[in-house]
């Protein structure tokens, strides 16, 4: 100490000595510890309306409350961790400035103001980080990469390293001590942060692949996942689905096991429609002079029935039409499937640059599957169901126009009606 601080320090032990003499050192101790905290308090009170002040006038958002998740209460929340910091420094300089080197006092003040200042530089690293989180999360065009997991990830080794840093200060031994005997910890350590380290790598793959990221749709029905991620963090991936419940999937599991992601069909613009209509079998014929001439009333069969029946009267000129195994004929059902691709190639919610066809599949006990294979030019949910109800509304309503049935298994009724009828 200087001079005057040791000036000071006399004229103080002796007024104590004089009108307090029990333990004159005990009371400057007393005195040095309260100036300590009441010049903390000062300095504390200092920067934070400062701070406040500052980020006042650089955020839009209204500064709340420090546990909020916004940057502007975040910002806050780092300036209040590094002034605590702050604080702690000026108190070990204010210690060793009054107090005596060797002093039992000062040795436990810098026990304590060095566990301090490394808990609150710790949790000025968070704080950092989780503004980069909030900025990151807030962006218009998320990237595909996890940064919550590298975040997490980036907390987790600052811990650890933060709690071998401190141990070494209490134990006064140098860190590099407290490292070399991790070694023969390995074994456990890995065992204890073994989700962490697969998440750590799941989480680098699913970035490095491009295979998941925030807001894609996704389909894991191994743990009843189907809908949104809303989250992917270092050791879980959450997915809110459609009925609003969320699944927690592990991280490493998206690597391990198969999953559907979506995102192509929503990045594509269309969503696929593939769907059948099954046909009863004995409602399956030849179409007759009267039935075709009906049917070429309708706008989009006009064109091809004259192209057709131009192309079969041509072929069946030599043969001996009497017989219906001789030569071509239309049918009901070819007639009907190109209908529905004139159809669809009019409709104006198709996608006609993606795959358009109408198929006949294989005949089951079922009757004969019609299949529907096409997009919408839309991939909202809403709207690709709507727009999929009314095709197959009408594809219902005009099957009597074909002379087509809708195949329909036999149902209570239709039983007991036939046990009345013999009845």
């Amino acid at each position: 100490m200087t001079d005057i601080r040791a000036e000071l320090r006399e004229y103080l032990l002796g007024w104590f000595g004089q009108y307090l003499p029990a333990n004159p050192l005990l009371w400057y101790d007393i005195l040095v510890l309260c100036w300590l905290a009441i010049f903390a308090i000062i300095l504390h009170l200092i920067i934070r309306n400062s701070a406040k002040h500052f980020l006042k006038g650089r955020f839009s958002e209204r500064i709340v409350q420090p546990d909020a998740k916004t940057p502007a209460d975040l910002a806050f929340k780092l300036a209040k961790h590094i002034s605590f910091v702050i604080q702690g420094a000026v108190v070990v300089v204010q210690a060793r400035l009054w107090l005596p080197e060797g002093s039992g006092l000062l040795h436990i003040i810098e026990m304590v103001t060095d566990q301090w200042i490394i808990l609150f530089s710790l949790l000025s690293l968070f704080s950092l980080l989780d503004i980069f989180q909030v900025i990151s999360d807030r962006r218009a065009v998320r990237a595909h990469f996890p940064i919550r997991g590298l975040l997490q990830t980036i907390k987790l080794i600052a811990s650890v390293l933060t709690g071998i840093l401190a141990v070494s200060l209490l134990m006064n031994k140098s860190p590099l001590i407290l490292l070399s005997g991790l070694g023969a910890l390995s074994a456990v350590m890995l065992l204890v942060f073994k989700d962490a380290i697969l998440g750590l790598v799941a989480g680098i793959q699913l970035s490095a692949n491009n295979m998941l990221a925030v807001g894609d749709w996704l389909e894991m029905p191994k743990y009843g996942a189907d809908g949104d991620v809303i989250d992917i963090a270092l050791t879980t991936v959450k997915v809110r689905n459609w009925d609003k419940t969320i699944t927690t999937i592990p991280t490493y599991a998206l690597i391990s096991d198969s999953f559907k992601n979506w995102r192509g069909m929503s990045e594509s613009g269309g969503r696929r429609i593939k769907r059948s209509i099954h046909l009863e079998m004995n409602s399956v014929r030849f179409l007759n002079e009267q039935e075709l001439t009906e049917l070429r009333k309708a706008n989009l069969l006009t064109k091809y029935i004259d192209t057709t029946i131009s192309s079969i009267s041509a072929e069946n000129a030599s043969k001996d039409m009497s017989c219906l195994l001789n030569g071509r004929r239309l049918t009901n059902v070819g007639t009907f499937r190109h209908y529905l691709i004139e159809l669809l190639k009019q409709h104006p919610k198709i996608h006609q640059n993606m795959t358009l066809m109408v198929r006949q599949l294989e005949p089951t006990n079922k009757g004969l599957p019609i299949e529907i294979y096409t997009f919408t030019n839309t991939t909202v949910w809403a709207e690709y169901e709507g727009i999929q109800a009314d095709i197959f509304d009408h594809i219902l309503a005009i099957l009597p126009v074909f002379y087509l049935k809708a195949h329909e298994s036999p149902t209570g009724n239709d039983v007991r009606s036939l046990s009345i009828g013999k009845l």
